[in-house]
């Protein structure tokens, strides 16, 4: 096993665990750019463990879009909405650390469930840690109240499917993967143009609040 792989997965566990025990929107964000950075740091170790040249651009493309590019539009998000924390999220944030220790621990033993011979990636540990994260995107998207988090959590889950794909199949065509990307930031973008056009009509950016909307 690559030791700069497991780095790597214990580095996006983490950020998964701070994404879910954090209520301050900048320290979300800084998780998200933690987060990004790793996951596209994945397909430079895959080369150094011998998959295709193509990985090494593509890596640094991903890591570039998930790790600067989507933290940038959601702090600029941020600083227009004036929006600074989760406040009474559905799930409280020591109860979503809770989820997410069991939720874990369920990805590891389903990751152990997967066949992985001849596997592109020099560690084990991407697969659970692909479901993890694809967990926690889909959990911070049902559990949380601001249309920001909700946000994030749809990125989150987007890394751990982008994760899956690319630790599995180290010869994905990279116009597949970069179709999931643009599609990322495309709908970032709407997100971030819908929330700040809902906080400047309502003054506020919660969720259950605009479903109680009539008319």
């Amino acid at each position: 096993m690559s030791t700069s792989a497991e780095l790597l997965a214990v580095a996006i566990v983490l950020t998964n665990l701070a994404l879910l025990g954090s209520s301050r929107m900048g320290g979300l964000v800084r998780a998200m750019v933690v987060q990004g950075l790793a996951i596209g740091a994945f397909p430079v170790v895959a080369w150094a463990a011998g998959v295709s040249a193509w990985a090494v651009p593509f890596g640094l493309f991903a890591g570039a879009i998930k790790g600067l590019v989507f933290p940038w539009v959601l702090m600029r998000t941020l600083r227009r909405t004036g929006v600074s924390r989760e406040v009474e999220p559905f799930v409280s944030c020591g109860m979503s650390l809770v989820i997410g220790l069991v939720a874990f621990g369920v990805a590891v033993w389903m990751g152990s469930r997967f066949s992985l011979d001849g596997m592109a990636y020099p560690t084990r540990l991407i697969v659970p840690v692909a479901l993890f994260t694809a967990f926690v995107g889909l959990f911070l998207i049902v559990s949380r109240r601001k249309a920001l988090t909700q946000a994030m959590g749809y990125l989150v889950f987007e890394n751990g499917i982008y994760l899956f794909g690319v630790a599995l199949v180290g010869e994905l065509p990279f116009l597949v993967e970069f179709g999931i990307l643009l599609d990322a930031y495309v709908a970032l973008f709407v997100m971030g143009i819908a929330t700040y056009q809902i906080n400047r009509e309502f003054h506020h950016i919660d969720t259950d609040r605009l479903s109680r909307l009539k008319g």
